[in-house]
């Protein structure tokens, strides 16, 4: 994930806008289940995959001058469930779901998450005209991936409930923050990198209990006491 940011700094025209025309037009491409089914019966296809604008940037970058309907109408965005993005975000979160009922993870970082996603998104991104809805913040990008598979690593995490729900949130804000006012219409890998930096903080004063321990008393020594 440093690699992939030091790339897209240094080379930001050729990560984000120096790519390739789709072989096709888009209203010949074929559907989520065309798809199955030519994987299903070894059907071949000249086309062998599709690039340009992610659905993020796509909005981003057209919302300025068109309105919500407008951008939304692109074949980027399908009709219901899309090309195939929205389709991998729900993996990632059926994924994730699995991995917190196996307890391989908790659920603070991610619930803290797309908590601060959530909140940001309800309350500077209400009017569509404007700003991207919550749905694409949460269905589109890296973030449900981001959300159980990246943010929840062990090591560089935060440490005790308290500091994963104040790490996770935070980076939910920030991804938001970037999204919205930045210069780029994913900020996954950013977010994660800065809240990193900021896991000793966050550890230092949200130190977990320590075993045999009870929980600190409450008000001034010696009040209340017979």
């Amino acid at each position: 994930m440093v690699g992939y940011a030091l790339v897209l700094i240094s080379f930001p025209v050729a990560m984000t806008t120096n790519w390739a025309e789709p072989a096709l037009l888009w209203n010949n491409a074929p559907g989520f289940g065309d798809t199955l089914a030519a994987i299903a019966s070894g059907q071949q296809t000249a086309v062998d995959g599709w690039t340009m604008a992610t659905p993020l940037d796509e909005y981003k970058h057209k919302i300025a001058t068109h309105t919500a309907a407008e951008v939304l109408a692109h074949p980027t965005f399908g009709e219901g469930f899309a090309k195939g993005w929205e389709w991998v975000n729900a993996a990632f979160l059926a994924g994730g779901l699995v991995l917190i009922g196996l307890r391989i993870i908790t659920w603070h970082i991610p619930a803290a998450f797309l908590g601060g996603l959530v909140v940001m998104s309800l309350a500077f991104g209400s009017n569509a005209d404007q700003y991207a809805p919550l749905s694409l913040h949460l269905l589109a990008g890296g973030t449900m991936l981001g959300a159980f598979f990246i943010a929840t690593d062990p090591v560089s995490a935060a440490t005790s409930h308290q500091g994963k729900l104040i790490y996770g949130a935070g980076i939910g804000v920030l991804i938001y923050l970037i999204r919205t006012w930045g210069n780029y219409p994913d900020a996954v890998a950013f977010c994660v990198l800065l809240m990193n930096f900021a896991v000793p903080f966050i550890d230092h004063y949200t130190p977990p209990r320590t075993y045999g321990h009870h929980k600190a008393r409450r008000g001034l020594p010696g009040r209340g006491r017979s």
